[in-house]
C-alpha cells in the first residue's frame, strides 16, 4: 500500500520548520553545566559536613535545572 506523496511532504515540512534551539537556552544550559562542574571540583578538594550538605543541595537544584534546560 502506497502512502500519498503529500504525507511525505508534510513530514518533511514539519521537520524543516522546527526550531533548531534557542541560543539563550543553550547559553543557560552551558552555564548550569559549568556550575555543576565547579561544585564537583570543590567537592574533590574536601569539605566539612555542613559544606557537603550545601553542595549536595545545590547540585540537586542544578541537576533539576539542567534536566529542564538541556534537552
Amino acid at each position: 500500500m502506497k502512502k500519498p506523496v503529500w504525507t511525505l511532504l508534510l513530514v518533511v515540512f514539519c521537520f524543516s520548520t522546527a526550531p533548531a534551539g534557542n541560543k539563550q537556552d543553550e547559553a543557560a544550559c552551558a552555564e548550569v553545566k559549568e556550575k555543576i562542574r565547579n561544585i564537583q571540583s570543590r567537592m574533590r578538594s574536601g569539605y566539612t559536613r555542613a559544606q557537603g550538605e550545601r553542595y549536595e543541595q545545590r547540585l540537586r537544584e542544578l541537576r533539576t535545572k539542567r534536566y529542564k534546560l538541556c534537552r
